[in-house]
């Protein structure tokens, strides 16, 4: 076993039994989510008003649910991927390939919550406010989800960077 440069005492394989495990906390709480607006949506063309709904709409409607599909594919992706791949001592990979496809999942499910708050605050304010907005709940949306954690990612690399003995950026090892 040998130290990392973040300090830790874990071989490799025990390095990606973490990451794996961390991975599949956070797909946890982002699977739940999008499978419930998922099956809610799916539900919304029964509705009886959903047929009274203009043409647009209704587009906007066919696009919130294919990006909620894509969503829930990407996000359960990682438990098919592990299921196909255990055994095949590839653990390292499949921890990329699935925090690759739960990356693609979180910006599908940006991209599902957008539109269905758009189609939601269409519907029910019928003006010029909604996407106004929809534009600040995505600027939020993307500050908590990727800014903020960009921003933590870049001060502390370049802190370590500046205490690591050899000059390298500290905190490459991570996902």
């Amino acid at each position: 076993m040998g130290q990392d440069e973040r300090g830790r005492n874990e071989s490799p394989d025990e390095r990606a039994d973490r990451q794996w495990q961390e991975l599949i906390q956070e797909i946890r709480v982002a699977q739940t989510g999008v499978q419930i607006l998922f099956g809610f949506l799916l539900t919304v063309v029964f509705t009886p008003h959903f047929q009274g709904l203009p043409q647009t709409d209704k587009t906007i409607y066919i696009v919130t649910v294919v990006l909620g599909s894509l969503a829930t594919g990407a996000l359960i992706g990682p438990v098919a991927f592990h299921r196909i791949v255990s055994g095949r001592r590839i653990k390292p990979a499949a921890v990329v390939w699935a925090a690759r496809l739960t990356f693609t999942g979180l910006v599908l499910l940006l991209a599902t919550l957008t539109s269905a708050l758009f189609l939601v605050l269409r519907v029910t304010t019928h003006n010029g406010l909604a996407p106004w907005l929809v534009a600040g709940v995505l600027a939020w949306y993307l500050l908590c989800w990727f800014v903020l954690p960009l921003w933590a990612r870049a001060r502390h690399t370049s802190a370590t960077s500046e205490e690591s003995p050899r000059g390298g950026p500290g905190g490459s090892g991570g996902r």
